[in-house]
């Protein structure tokens, strides 16, 4: 069986960087942006490690303003 590559999608100007998909994330994709803040003053959340990620959707689950959005591939055997 395939393994299960996921993509994460993060609307960062929506995000208002509380951290719970952070948290809930199992792979550790995603971190908040120190750094940067959107335009709405927010430290955002990012994908870090979009590579590791595997689609489970747990961040898009508890994000309470439906920021993220999570895509799930099965890669073609070759």
């Amino acid at each position: 069986m395939a393994k299960a590559i996921g993509a994460v999608d993060i609307d960062t100007n929506r995000c208002k960087g509380c951290n719970l998909c952070v948290v809930a994330c199992p792979v550790t994709v995603l971190s908040l942006r120190q750094q940067e803040v959107n335009d709405r003053g927010y430290h955002f959340a990012y994908a870090l490690n979009p590579d590791e990620c595997v689609g489970c959707g747990s961040c898009a689950l508890v994000c309470p303003d439906a920021c993220i959005e999570v895509y799930r591939l099965i890669p073609s055997d070759k």
